[in-house]
């Protein structure tokens, strides 16, 4: 039968291109057959899946999902009520074991599949009662697409064997090939019903997200990271279920390193973890207010960061007191552009204590809530002291940063403190000379927070452009020992770079690849290749594949399992996620073109309200 009458089949091609243009859905003109549908584009044929394997294995369907030709897979899922569900796995279990009884009471040989079925029934009943699994009604339908009747056949003859290789028996949906049809079409309806049980594990297996290429569980903080390259499947990474969660991406300028980390954080978000970003270029401000962050502009007005704050609240005891002192050495020597000498370090820490104890702070955190000492207190504080010369030299070369033009990021309390499930800190504001410093301080702004022991949750940690921190020796050991330590709070570090001599070529930043679980390599520039190889033992295919591949692909080693893959991202999530300039220059133009149509039409309403009618 014909959906549509033959003369509406006959039209020209360029009136059904005209139609199409105008916005019509779906073909022009639709014949139903006995066994195949025609399209306005060629035919195709519905199948049905009625015999399943007795066990399967995660990514089971992916064969059918990578398919050659064009076939469509549709699953179609309604999950059963666990009282039903148990009524009638009774019933079921009852029917095989009166079906043995009976052929045992007549001395008929036994049925080993209803005996394998009988004891799987027991199973799954024992695990339904005690809440372990559910049950669900699961139709597995394949629709097969060709030009031509000769072209189906063939294509159908494939895509059964190939379902017979998985143990799978496709009946096709004869005299009910339309119904086949729109099953398989993404509308959620399903006009076959032709329905199997599956326990939560036989699902989760059938899963299509599964990825057969990393052996990685299917859990909340799991990240589609994209598509594989050689396979076609999906690759998905969890990197809380690893050793460490820490990961590092290392690729050239324009590689697409960047836009990788957003979609990372971007899907980290969904899974309820709590994402603090380094930010060196403004790049992940519309992420920012896309999900309702915190946006913190340092080297803004207003903005200051004191790096002499202690946390309140602590029990007596705790050595916040010296692990701040040993920061502020730390950040004197990123500020002062090189390591203290020991004489020069036995002043400032000297200094340190003084200064705190001039506003009454001691190691006793009772005195911890009192106004903290900012830097111009430290250095009139080394200017005091006229017995060693090199508190005097240090007082001096701080003087950029106390009264000096670099003085407005340390000169006053702190202003802001971060807060919320995504906390950016942008450094674009900074000078060059302040940008290290500036990724010091917000790093240790977010690892206060992060080792608060009373609020211990999922934490994702990025440093944009590590290579900032990485030159300065200082802000090499910060770093690493924050690489070392994140594991214990629960807390992942991302370090991204687009320079890899500065990460390879230390041995901090070696230490640093080294406690990633989780290392993404996106296109390498050709002088760097040979030192990422060694670092990272690829083989030449990988070398010669990181030196040529096109940006967003890359490939991801964990351990011994390595796979090539390029990034996806929903339309929504480009929008966030994009930093070329031609597509910001158009969402901002079009942004621009609806504010002011909202604004016109808000006026033409107020137009129309203002108006006065005669009765």
């Amino acid at each position: 039968m014909s959906i549509l009458n033959s003369a509406r089949r006959q039209r020209p091609r360029a009136h059904r291109a005209n139609q199409h243009q105008a916005g019509t859905l779906g073909p022009d003109a639709v014949e139903v057959r006995a066994r195949t549908v025609g399209l306005a584009e060629g035919v195709c044929a519905s199948f049905a899946i009625t015999g399943y394997p007795a066990e399967v294995g995660p990514g089971w369907l992916e064969p059918l999902l990578t398919y050659p030709g064009r076939l469509e897979v549709a699953v179609h899922i309604e999950p059963t009520p666990p009282t039903v569900a148990a009524d009638r796995l009774r019933r079921q279990l009852a029917r095989l074991e009166s079906t043995a009884r009976s052929d045992a009471e007549h001395g008929r040989l036994e049925d080993f599949q209803a005996t394998a079925a009988a004891d799987d029934a027991r199973d799954l009943a024992a695990a339904l009662a005690r809440g372990q699994t559910r049950l669900f009604r699961v139709g597995l339908y394949l629709t097969v697409h060709a030009p031509d009747e000769d072209a189906l056949e063939a294509e159908c003859s494939q895509v059964r064997a190939l379902a017979s290789s998985l143990l799978l028996d496709a009946a096709p949906a004869t005299f009910r090939t339309l119904q086949g049809f729109t099953t398989t079409l993404p509308l959620g309806v399903d006009s076959l019903n032709m329905r199997r049980t599956f326990d939560t594990q036989a699902l989760a297996a059938a899963f299509p997200f599964t990825s057969p290429d990393m052996d990685v569980p299917i859990t909340d903080t799991t990240v589609l990271y994209g598509i594989n390259t050689n396979s076609s499947s999906l690759v998905l990474w969890d990197r809380w279920a690893q050793d460490n969660h820490n990961s590092v991406i290392l690729a050239r300028s324009g590689a697409g390193k960047s836009y990788l980390t957003k979609l990372d954080v971007l899907r980290s978000l969904y899974g309820g973890v709590e994402v603090a970003v380094i930010d060196p270029e403004d790049e992940y401000a519309r992420l920012c207010r896309a999900v309702g962050g915190s946006y913190i502009s340092l080297g803004s007005s207003g903005v200051k960061l004191n790096p002499f704050d202690l946390p309140t609240g602590v029990q007596p005891g705790t050595d916040a007191f010296t692990r701040r002192a040993l920061f502020l050495h730390t950040l004197i020597g990123v500020l002062l552009d090189e390591p203290l000498d020991p004489s020069s370090k036995a002043a400032l820490d000297r200094a340190i204590v003084e200064v705190y104890a001039s506003k009454g702070i001691t190691t006793d955190p009772r005195t911890w809530s009192r106004p903290a000492p900012l830097l111009a207190d430290l250095a009139a504080t080394l200017g005091n002291d006229t017995e060693d010369p090199k508190a005097a030299e240090v007082a001096a070369r701080l003087a950029p940063y106390v009264t000096g033009t670099h003085r407005h990021l340390f000169d006053a309390a702190t202003t802001t403190h971060p807060e919320g499930h995504l906390v950016v800190f942008s450094l674009r504001d900074l000078p060059d000379e302040l940008r290290a410093a500036g990724t010091l301080l917000a790093l240790d702004a977010v690892w206060r927070r992060v080792s608060n022991p009373r609020d211990r949750r999922r934490r994702l940690v990025v440093v944009d452009e590590a290579w900032l921190l990485m030159r300065e020796p200082d802000g090499a050991r910060f770093l690493f020992r924050l690489a070392k330590s994140a594991r214990k709070y629960w807390c992942a570090l991302a370090v991204v770079t687009q320079d890899t001599a500065d990460l390879l070529g230390s041995d901090l930043g070696q230490a640093v690849v080294a406690n990633s679980a989780t290392q993404i390599l996106l296109r390498q520039a050709p002088q760097a290749i040979d030192a990422v190889g060694d670092a990272f033992n690829l083989s030449a295919g990988e070398r010669q594949f990181l030196v040529g591949c096109p940006r967003g692909e890359g490939l991801m080693v964990a351990g011994s399992q390595r796979v090539s893959f390029q990034a996806i991202a929903s339309p929504a999530e480009h929008q966030v996620a994009t930093s070329s300039p031609a597509e910001l220059a158009e969402i901002t133009e079009v942004a621009r073109d609806s504010q002011q149509k909202r604004a016109t039409n808000a006026a033409i309403t107020t137009d129309v309200d203002d108006l006065e009618v005669d009765p």
